[in-house]
């Protein structure tokens, strides 16, 4: 569902309750662009969960694959610093 930002202006945050019980999210139009997106929270933190998930499984892959270096404490913050 969008929903423009002149409309939340005038109504206020209260109607995100009431949109969210006809939508999972909303989409904020801001002058004829879509610019943010409006969850209920546990929606958001199922989300969050599964982007975690999928970091997880993809660290466990790489590391399955050897792709990872081992570092003491004092050469990883030589590589932060020279990256930086």
């Amino acid at each position: 569902m969008i929903i423009q930002a002149n409309e939340i202006k005038k109504r206020g945050v209260s109607i995100f309750d009431k949109l969210l019980q006809k939508a999972d999210e909303l989409i904020i139009s801001v002058r004829g662009k879509h610019k943010y997106v409006v969850l209920d929270i546990d929606r958001y933190n199922e989300i969050r969960k599964k982007e975690l998930d999928i970091a997880y499984l993809e660290a466990m892959k790489d590391i399955k694959e050897g792709k990872y270096k081992e570092l003491s404490a004092k050469e990883h913050i030589s590589e932060l610093i020279n990256e930086l």
